[in-house]
């Protein structure tokens, strides 16, 4: 069985919801002590759309995603565990908050 290391949740916009995408990642790394990464303004690697990545520790899990559950206000979130197997981490241990999108899984071959 995988061993879960750490949870990433991309929160997914565009140009009309760039500046409420940014305020819910600084939001929550500011409650959560969560790492932020930047925000991208293009598609970057299997994510189809501007993004910015949140990433934390399995034992955040029961308050982030609740929170970001509550708080997305019709963003688009996906949530994967890091397994070190990146296929199956972006694919069958995942989770969609808002509208399913097609990754580009060969960003990760």
């Amino acid at each position: 069985m995988a061993t879960i290391t750490g949870y990433h949740a991309h929160v997914y916009f565009d140009a009309s919801s760039i500046d409420h995408a940014r305020s819910l990642c600084e939001q929550t790394r500011e409650k959560f002590g969560v790492e932020m990464g930047r925000v991208h303004e293009r598609p970057v690697g299997p994510h189809p759309m501007w993004s910015c990545q949140l990433a934390f520790g399995p034992d955040l899990f029961g308050e982030v995603v609740p929170w970001l559950a509550l708080n997305r206000n019709g963003l688009t979130v996906f949530i994967h565990a890091e397994t070190g197997d990146h296929i199956p981490d972006h694919t069958d241990h995942a989770l969609w908050m808002g509208k399913m999108m097609q990754l580009d899984l060969s960003a990760l071959a």
